[in-house]
């Protein structure tokens, strides 16, 4: 059944396409294809070598074509909006949002198999999406989700190097210290020592990446049981699947809290390749560093209080709403408190973004979850509250350039309501999904041959120099 509600789900959006011309030349028919092998492995080996010849001829044809000009602006602000890398997994439009290989949130949601009917998309098939390029069917999900299992085994040592650190230690801090205590079991690192040829790489970075992804789950659930639990370590369940185990792990087995969390994994996998954590694990990668290795430098970028970090800051600041004005605060209250807030010289966490510029396809999937779930919820009323006057204010100020929320105004108040009530945790959440993204494109990378990252740099007096010489 399940196998005939994938092939029904493809068929309606296959119709939708040829009703929508716009949406044909972005969905292309590879990306909607589905295969009868099983093996992930397999499917890449088939699908590589026609990726580097197209790579070679994009090289060789068109290496010389410019893709614009680099300011001054761009230099000094951060290398915002410079086009400067590959990163073949996710392409972030400034309107539409983040496609998955092509395919938008809300497709991913219809055509991906789920783990009943009208669910929420399982984190392994978007895995398999995003390594190759295919919709999978329920049927090769399963087999992956099995071999994900199979891998999941973590070795003392680690919970060794976690118990080290203080348990007040950051749950981020204890997160990534486990991660590089998983490092010595790198295949990579050990076939590299061995002297691999250039065209294996991949095939080491694949069995680190997907025992990496495995593992993810079970070390992250040891901090918080850790941390917030007294230590009463649940262990992994095998009849479950990638997120409902996490959820059942963390101690929460509601369906709805298992739904929740393969939404929240699905969504928060991958935002294209120039955000810190993914830049980070790409530049680490371009190195040769192993896959451990660069995704635990990912984990030290995304815990900063400007990308993985606001997602814990935005439930502190709303919880801080309630508790200065109550629940029941009314519109022109709320108005209050956001100019407040910015005449204070901070910003309203979980508004903006640095490429969108519309309303963040994540935020509108998990307000509708919410809508569906718990609809009177008096923080999601209060986010919904803000969702109406944020936005306005920000766009009086005239400094602002997306006003709207992006996908950490409301994770946050969804895994409040199901009872994972400790924000400092949000951002490991975050670090186990993000390495369904950074880890497929790794494989990649080293499929491409993709080369050290080494961009040039420059001094203020040389910008000085060079903009006088223009003028």
């Amino acid at each position: 059944m399940a196998f005939f509600r994938g092939v029904s789900a493809l068929s309606k959006l296959r119709s939708r396409l040829v009703q929508q011309p716009s949406l044909t030349s972005t969905v292309r028919w590879l990306q909607i294809e589905t295969s009868s092998d099983l093996d992930l492995h397999s499917q890449l080996k088939e699908l590589i070598p026609e990726r580097q010849e197209r790579l070679k001829k994009l090289k060789s044809e068109h290496g010389k074509v410019q893709l614009g000009n680099i300011t001054v602006d761009m230099v000094l602000g951060g290398m915002r909006g410079m086009t400067g890398m590959l990163w073949e997994t996710s392409l972030l439009d400034p309107d539409e949002g983040i496609r998955f290989r092509g395919l938008s949130i809300p497709e991913c949601q219809k055509v991906l198999p789920a783990a009943k009917p009208d669910g929420e998309p399982l984190p392994e098939g978007l895995l398999w999406l995003l390594l190759t390029g295919k919709v999978p069917t329920k049927g090769q999900v399963d087999a992956l989700s099995k071999e994900l299992r199979s891998r999941a085994a973590v070795p003392d040592h680690v919970y060794k190097a976690i118990d080290a650190l203080p348990v007040s230690a950051h749950p981020m801090t204890q997160f990534t210290t486990g991660v590089m205590a998983l490092q010595v079991q790198s295949e990579f690192q050990k076939a590299y020592e061995k002297g691999i040829s250039k065209s294996k790489y991949w095939e080491p970075t694949y069995e680190d990446s997907l025992s990496l992804i495995a593992q993810l789950p079970v070390v992250a659930a040891y901090v918080y049981r850790r941390i917030y639990k007294n230590g009463q370590v649940i262990p992994k369940d095998d009849s479950l699947d990638y997120g409902a185990n996490f959820s059942n792990m963390l101690g929460f087995d509601s369906p709805e809290m298992y739904e929740l969390m393969r939404l929240y994994i699905t969504i928060h996998s991958d935002h294209e390749g120039g955000n810190v954590s993914a830049h980070t694990g790409h530049l680490v990668a371009s190195a040769l560093s192993d896959p451990y290795l660069s995704f635990a430098a990912a984990l030290n970028g995304l815990a900063g209080p400007l990308h993985g970090l606001a997602n814990q800051e935005v439930l502190l600041w709303i919880k801080s709403v309630v508790d200065e004005v109550g629940e029941n605060i009314t519109t022109e209250q709320l108005k209050d408190y956001v100019w407040k807030t910015l005449n204070s010289g901070k910003v309203v966490p979980g508004f903006g973004h640095g490429v969108l510029r519309k309303t963040d396809p994540r935020y509108m999937c998990q307000r509708e979850f919410a809508l569906k779930h718990l609809p009177k919820d008096p923080l999601f009323q209060l986010v919904s509250k803000l969702y109406e006057v944020v936005p306005p204010i920000l766009t009086e100020l005239g400094k602002v350039k997306n006003p709207w929320p992006n996908v950490d105004a409301h994770s946050g108040v969804l895994l409040n309501y199901y009872g994972l009530t400790e924000a400092r945790y949000f951002t490991v959440l975050f670090g186990v999904s993000r390495s369904i993204g950074i880890c497929s494109q790794l494989i990649w990378d080293r499929a491409l041959g993709l080369p050290l990252e080494r961009p040039k740099s420059v001094t203020m007096e040389w910008l000085e120099n060079h903009c006088k010489k223009s003028a």
